[in-house]
């Protein structure tokens, strides 16, 4: 397992380091000069101002010496400097990583769980009136815009029902301490994590079900029948463990992605995380706050691609028996 971790790791790195040379160029390519951005902000947009920005930032280097400086920094665990927001980049991420994190994780428990007993429930009884209607709801969710869904849930549990806040990460001005802090950061954080979580759970809904109608035609399961074993323990021991291999190779992709989907999500509720930072960063052209916002998305998909594999390993014994 040691030596598994190890090459997974190695291979991370490679692929880290060829994303993050893709993204200067593709960064670097786009219109727009950052310099000329913070002049006009500046009320001096003349050439030589913009000239002495860009000497100040490094951005008059020939375009290879501007990366082989970035690769260096990220080697060294230096995400460079926002010349935008005058502060480290990493400081700016860490700062709003948290809440990203807590948002996205709990979506995805959210998307997960639900999906997956919903699936589990469609496939006992399929065919019938209660499969028909978590179908077609998972494919409503599914077809949604997800930033449709975010408006209506404001407009419906904020502003009309007044049930939930529909906006920020806490009350402004409150400063709770401990527990009431923790529960004001809880309601506010329903709205944003059940709507990132629907698309999901629909994903994960149709895929659970798929999965267990294919796996209960298999001849073992045919066999487990013939012995006369419980239906339940048939559904749990037999279909459900094999059915999870699709859902967790699924989980385990879009565990990653859930960070940049949650830029609209984010944008919608006003939540303080790396994914409206990275919006903010694209309007103004802040190139390495660009970069190390998807430094860190990268990774964490690569984060989450590891510990996926691992988990094929621990369901499955069958693949650490062929590795």
């Amino acid at each position: 397992m040691l030596r598994f971790i190890l090459m997974r790791l190695v291979k991370a790195a490679i692929i880290l380091i060829a994303i993050l040379t893709l993204n200067f160029f593709l960064i670097h390519a786009a219109p727009g000069d950052p310099a000329a951005v913070l002049a006009g902000e500046a009320g001096a947009a003349d050439a030589q101002f913009i000239e002495q920005l860009r000497e100040r930032f490094g951005l008059d280097k020939p375009l290879l010496t501007q990366l082989g400086i970035y690769l260096g920094g990220v080697l060294q665990l230096d995400l460079g400097y926002s010349y935008r927001q005058q502060m480290p980049v990493a400081d700016l991420i860490f700062a709003r990583l948290p809440a990203t994190l807590l948002l996205t994780l709990t979506a995805f428990v959210i998307a997960l769980v639900l999906g997956t007993l919903a699936g589990v429930l469609a496939s006992a009884r399929v065919g019938k009136w209660s499969d028909t209607v978590i179908s077609t709801l998972a494919l409503l969710f599914y077809a949604t815009p997800l930033f449709w869904v975010a408006l209506m849930a404001v407009l419906v549990f904020s502003v009309f029902l007044n049930w939930l806040p529909g906006f920020g990460y806490e009350t402004v001005g409150a400063n709770h301490t401990g527990f009431r802090r923790a529960l004001d950061i809880a309601q506010h954080l329903i709205l944003p994590a059940t709507t990132l979580g629907l698309f999901f759970m629909a994903v994960y809904m149709r895929m659970t079900r798929a999965s267990m109608l294919e796996v209960s035609r298999l001849d073992f399961v045919k066999t487990a029948r013939a012995k006369g074993l419980k239906p339940g323990i048939i559904q749990r021991r037999h279909i459900f463990r094999n059915a999870m291999l699709p859902v967790v190779t699924l989980a385990g992709l879009q565990a990653g992605q859930l960070v940049g989907g949650a830029v609209l999500t984010e944008t919608v509720f006003a939540w303080p995380g790396i994914g409206r930072l990275m919006f903010e960063a694209l309007a103004q052209r802040d190139y390495n706050l660009l970069l190390g916002i998807f430094f860190v998305s990268a990774a964490m998909v690569l984060l989450f691609n590891l510990i996926t594999d691992i988990l094929y390993r621990v369901v499955d014994p069958r693949i650490r028996v062929a590795s």
